[in-house]
């Protein structure tokens, strides 16, 4: 491989978005190879603001789904890793989104958005056009995320009329990511006092996954992140660490969300290791 650099940057949302925004990563990615990198399913919403090029991405990887050209893009809950075409550079900002903060912040649930890339001008009008302009004119990751702070804050106060997410259906979604997806759904739903089906109802209509769906992602979440250490644990160790019943079972649902096999999307991962 070619000499490369790889800069990232995490920052913290302003206090009042934080119940909306997980995290802000600012990235600068030089020299690599050019390839597809798997953006992997997981329990947050990833909107991604190009400083540099167009992106290329398909809501799908190797699955003949169609590759368009986003300036600034928002995706919905996936249950499939999205495609992300380059050519050995990336320059950007990535926001993640709470799928209950989708209301907040586009003024829809996030079901509306599900399994789909749409432009952040669409879901942000004008707010979305500024943010793109403002963010490339900026001269340094602070002002940047400063950026995306007043940005972000003033999407949530135009969102202040939009009803909110179902208390149960908020409880749900914490239990499940705080056991990372090792709960079952009938225990869950038992314990807010809604029958499994009222519960996956609900949720399917807000998340855009069935609550079961959801907890397999957030367990492959796991995987992944062991996976994409400095130093990652060999993958029967990986499986079960987070909670497949063996290996094999790791590899069907890394088949079922990255369209290939581990060992296939380690070889050709080239962004291994920027993080």
């Amino acid at each position: 491989m070619e000499d490369h650099t790889a800069t990232r940057i995490q920052a913290r949302p302003a206090p009042a978005l934080r119940r909306y925004v997980g995290s802000y990563i600012g990235f600068d990615l030089r020299g690599f190879p050019a390839g597809v990198h798997c953006g992997p399913p997981g329990r947050m919403l990833t909107t991604v603001i190009s400083l540099s090029d167009p992106l290329e991405m398909a809501a799908g990887v190797d699955d003949g789904a169609p590759v368009n050209r986003f300036g600034s893009v928002a995706g919905g809950p996936m249950c499939r890793s999205v495609a992300i075409h380059h050519d050995g550079r990336q320059h950007g900002v990535q926001v993640s989104l709470t799928p209950l903060g989708a209301r907040a912040v586009y003024g829809m649930p996030a079901a509306a958005l599900a399994h789909q890339l749409v432009p952040l001008d669409a879901l942000l009008g004008s707010l979305g056009t500024e943010l793109t302009e403002r963010l490339r004119a900026a001269t340094s990751w602070t002002a940047r995320f400063a950026v995306l702070d007043e940005v972000f804050l003033l999407a949530v106060g135009r969102g202040d009329r939009v009803p909110r997410v179902r208390p149960e259906v908020a409880e749900a979604w914490r239990r499940l990511v705080a056991a990372r997806g090792r709960v079952q759904v009938g225990a869950v739903a038992a314990e807010l006092g809604w029958s499994r089906r009222y519960l996956t109802e609900r949720f399917r209509d807000e998340v855009g996954l069935s609550p079961k769906t959801f907890a397999r992602v957030l367990r492959f979440e796991h995987a992944h992140e062991l996976a994409t250490a400095h130093d990652p644990l060999p993958w029967a160790a990986v499986a079960t660490v987070s909670g497949y019943a063996d290996q094999a079972h790791l590899v069907r649902d890394w088949r079922e969300f990255t369209g290939r096999s581990p060992t296939v999307w380690r070889r050709g991962e080239v962004l291994l290791g920027t993080g």
